[in-house]
């Protein structure tokens, strides 16, 4: 009976045993399933394996095939492992991975090797093999924070994902995937990029002192930063040099040649990994563009590598940037020894108290908190000292246009040339022209019928309670338009409107037309450019002038091209008639005046430009902007000169547009057309022949203010000037001047002498 007892309780057991056995075996089955499909639902699908997606920088380009500038979330672009020297290849392997073509994506021995060398002897060492470096670079398999499990978990997904991209790529592949990928440091992804960062070249340039340092930087872009670390970057470019000698690919005749040879970074890219564009206002101003554009072509600016074809010209920017920083740097200096904020404390206490209100520290603050920050920085003197120079650096705006098409050569938006994200004074900011405003208001006149010899008198008036005067306050007797505009005065341009030569809507009309944007303030004060507009858009009514009559919308993008050079778009300019080439040329020959005898003079007589060129000086009230606009027959380039608050301005006459503005323009005509291939050329009557000379008698436009022909009883002498066929006068009113003779018919000119023939009654 006892006996029957026991071995049923064995029978029992075993048959516990069994199920526990069996739930232990299906738990352990379970939790195995369980743990296969957490690690699977972590790796890359097939699809993402055979098409890794990698974002790409997408580059700016200019006209003459520069890289001017980037977007990118990783600043990565691509080279074919076939244009890369074959020892970067042979440091790679020799340092990271020697038995890279004969495993099958996971080096189990070293595994093992570097598993005993970390748990027995407590030193840590890598095993992953450049498959497994790959995975985690392409996939992105590590996460925040990891705990010890989730560490195990990656390192089992890499194993996988590096086996499953060993099955779908071939070695060489997977080396010029790994080379594209990898992060160098200084915010570079990939060789290439990497290569532009610190030596200013291609990846296919490379020495092989120079692809050693690349290759040192994988096992750690801090600690061997060549920029900030030069000694241990040295150091460790030379250990993957011996390590080429130990593996065969590199003697050691040659390893003694090298590791003395010096890093040799390029100095202009030692700024912290950005490289700097050399139009970063202008870089800003096409993305806003591209972004725009995005949604109708379904691009990812920052990732799909875009090829931006724009149409600024490197060497013309580079020269932009150079006459304006030259001259800044002076005018800096003049105007830091004349600027006494002690003569404007209350500007001062208000830029205080604003800059105190956008401060990070004041925001984030709250009640009492805030108060005591404000009156910390209210009294601090290093706070209120960098105030002040923000307020009295001097900012600048430049734009140069193709004349003939519209196309941005040139763009300069503020005095930091490094800084794309503040404002630009080129295309943002809005300004009174003073001056540089006046030639549209004479060019209305001008195609109202007025000529260049018309006269007006030059005194002061008062219009409705609007009294303006001349800059040097002085009056006259009778002046021409030409004159008038010649020595900017005020009181001419100012009475072509009060005296109805010219309505207010067609002043807004005719600007409109040539190019301006903006809203204008349709008063009288409009003649004297009180009315505020852009750089860009003044700048494109000058070139309209220039281009015969002809506006070309400003284009800054050329095309788009993807990664794989397909095109996206490419973009078409935009052009109509605007003005008449008459009333163009007439205009462009008064404002030539300007520049060989006016306000521009200086152009020819001290900044020694001596092509044929058109412009116009501005200057605002209290010297608040200065500009300069002017053309050739080939360019139109604008310049402003001012401050970001209006409150700061220039304290004399040095802040006049011909000293403060005309310097920058000057200089960058004079270099641009010495060093590079421009024809010359100078502006040309239209071949239409409605454009004559006409021989007046000086005294009848200078003392009566009526213009009457030249004849031999003139004794005043004669004033040549041009003028279009249609707006010749009407006969002459007899008895008004009977020192003259009067003449009542004109023939066309004459073709080749571009005279009146005139016919005595």
């Amino acid at each position: 009976m006892a006996k029957k007892k026991s071995r049923s309780k064995k029978i029992q057991n075993k048959q516990t045993a069994y199920v526990i056995g069996v739930g232990a075996l299906f738990i352990f089955l379970l939790l195995g399933y369980l743990f296969y499909r957490h690690i699977v639902s972590g790796l890359p699908s097939l699809d993402q394996l055979e098409n890794p997606k990698q974002s790409l920088a997408s580059s700016v380009i200019s006209i003459d095939n520069e890289i001017i500038g980037q977007y990118y979330r990783e600043n990565r672009r691509e080279i074919s492992i076939d244009s890369i020297p074959s020892f970067v290849v042979d440091a790679l392997i020799s340092t990271e991975d020697r038995k890279f073509y004969d495993h099958w994506g996971v080096d189990l021995g070293r595994f093992i090797k570097a598993m005993f060398k970390t748990v027995f002897l407590g030193k840590k060492e890598g095993a992953s093999t450049i498959t497994q470096q790959l995975a985690k670079n392409l996939y992105d398999l590590k996460v925040a924070r990891e705990n010890l499990f989730q560490t195990g978990v990656r390192k089992i997904r890499e194993w996988f994902t590096a086996i499953q991209i060993e099955q779908t790529y071939t070695k060489r592949e997977i080396l010029e995937m790994y080379l594209n990928n990898s992060f160098f440091g200084n915010r570079a992804y990939g060789i290439e990029m990497a290569t532009q960062n610190y030596f200013g070249k291609s990846a296919k340039d490379l020495t092989l002192p120079e692809a050693a340092v690349f290759i040192g930087l994988l096992k750690s872009h801090v600690y061997y930063n060549p920029i900030r670390r030069p000694e241990n970057a040295l150091q460790r470019r030379n250990v993957v040099l011996y390590n080429m000698v130990d593996n065969g690919k590199l003697s050691e005749e040659e390893y003694d040649s090298l590791k003395n040879v010096p890093l040799n970074l390029t100095a202009e890219n030692l700024n912290d990994g950005m490289q700097s564009s050399i139009a970063p206002h202008f870089v800003e101003y096409v993305r806003k563009q591209l972004e725009s554009m995005a949604d109708k072509y379904g691009y990812n600016l920052y990732e799909d590598g875009l090829k931006i074809y724009t149409t600024i010209h490197s060497k013309m920017q580079k020269i932009a940037n150079k006459a304006a920083t030259d001259h800044l740097a002076e005018y800096q200096k003049l105007f830091d020894k004349y600027w006494n904020w002690s003569s404007n404390k209350s500007t001062l206490d208000d830029l205080v108290d604003k800059a105190i209100k956008n401060n990070k520290s004041y925001l984030e603050a709250r009640g009492e908190e805030r108060k005591k920050v404000y009156r910390k920085l209210k009294n601090s003197s290093s706070f209120i000292d960098s105030v002040k120079t923000i307020a009295q650096t001097i900012e600048v705006g430049f734009v140069c246009l193709d004349v003939t098409n519209g196309e941005i050569r040139a763009m300069i938006g503020g005095k930091n040339q490094d800084f794309s994200y503040g404002l630009n004074h080129a295309t943002q900011t809005r300004r009174q022209p003073g001056s540089a405003f006046k030639p549209i208001v004479y060019t209305a006149a001008l195609d109202n019928g007025l000529y260049p010899a018309y006269p007006i008198i030059n005194q002061e008036f008062n219009y409705n309670g609007w009294n303006p005067h001349n800059f040097d306050n002085s009056t006259g007797g009778f002046m021409t338009l030409r004159d008038g505009l010649k020595n900017s005065e005020n009181l001419i341009s100012a009475r072509l409107i009060i005296e109805g030569h010219v309505e207010l809507w067609q002043i807004d009309r005719l600007a409109h037309k040539l190019g301006i944007k903006s809203k204008l303030d349709l008063v009288p004060s409009i003649s004297l450019g009180t009315s505020e507009v852009t750089l860009l858009e003044l700048t494109s009514a000058y070139a309209t002038l220039a281009d015969k009559g002809i506006f070309n919308e400003p284009i800054s993008i050329l095309k788009i091209e993807d990664k794989d050079g397909i095109l996206i778009d490419q973009f078409s300019h935009s052009s109509r008639e605007a003005l008449s080439a008459e009333t163009s040329f007439l205009i462009t020959d008064m404002l030539e005046t300007v520049i060989n005898e006016g306000t521009g003079v200086r152009t020819r007589s001290i900044h020694k430009f001596y092509r044929p060129a058109a412009g116009k000086t501005g200057t605002t009230q209290d010297y608040a902007d200065a500009w300069f606009m002017g053309y050739t027959p080939q360019l139109a380039a604008g310049v402003w000169v001012g401050f970001d608050d209006r409150r700061v301005s220039f304290t004399g006459k040095y802040g006049q547009g011909s000293q403060a503005a005309n310097p920058i323009w000057s200089n960058f005509m004079r270099e641009v057309y010495n060093q590079m291939d421009f024809p010359f050329e100078s502006f040309t009557i239209p071949e239409n022949g409605n454009i004559t000379t006409v021989k007046f008698c000086r005294e009848s436009i200078y003392q009566y203010g009526n213009p009457r022909l030249y004849s031999n009883d003139c004794s005043s002498g004669e004033l040549i000037d041009f003028i279009n066929l249609k707006d010749i006068p009407d006969p002459f009113v007899k008895g008004k001047d009977n020192k003259v003779n009067l003449y009542t018919k004109f023939y066309k000119p004459d073709s080749l002498s571009h005279e009146a023939v005139e016919i005595e009654e």
